[in-house]
């Protein structure tokens, strides 16, 4: 019978930690951007707006 590749694994479970807090990190982004275009699209309209031509 073969050992076991505890550092095979232990890789795999490396992987499946970082994709997860990738997954989390890219959902809470979402959330903030998707929070924040009101105040910034504002803030480009009146930017635009305010300047002299």
């Amino acid at each position: 019978m073969p050992k076991p590749n505890y550092s095979f694994e232990k890789r795999q479970r490396e992987l499946a930690k970082k994709k997860k807090k990738d997954e989390k990190d890219a959902r809470k982004r979402a959330e903030r951007d998707a929070a924040r275009p009101d105040a910034d699209t504002d803030a480009d309209a009146t930017g635009s707006d305010a300047a002299p031509e």
